[in-house]
C-alpha cells in the first residue's frame, strides 16, 4: 500500500499532540486539560484509521474487481470491518 503525504501529515499533528501532553504533564497541568487533548489524540487516530482504511479498501475492491468472476469482494469487506471493529 502506498501511504500519501496526507496520512504523514496527519500522524505528524499527532505526534505533536503527544509531546504536547507530554509538556502538559511535566508543568503538571489540570487533569481536565491532558485528557481534552487526549481525547483530541484518539479522535484524530480513529480518523486516520478511518481514512487508511477507505483507501486501501478502495484498492483492494479495484484489483479484486480485475480478477473477474473469481473476485472475493465479501471476504475484503469483511476483513476492511473486522479490522475497523478492532480498532475501537
Amino acid at each position: 500500500m502506498i501511504y500519501d503525504d496526507d496520512v504523514k501529515k496527519r500522524l505528524r499533528r499527532i505526534e505533536g499532540q503527544v509531546r504536547g501532553v507530554l509538556r502538559m504533564m511535566e508543568e503538571q497541568k489540570d487533569c481536565k486539560e491532558v485528557i481534552s487533548q487526549l481525547s483530541a489524540i484518539r479522535s484524530a487516530s480513529d480518523r486516520t484509521i478511518s481514512y487508511i482504511l477507505t483507501h486501501n479498501l478502495e484498492q483492494c475492491l479495484r484489483e479484486e474487481f480485475q480478477k473477474g468472476e473469481a473476485a472475493d469482494t465479501k471476504k475484503i469487506l469483511k476483513e476492511a470491518m473486522d479490522l475497523m471493529v478492532r480498532s475501537r
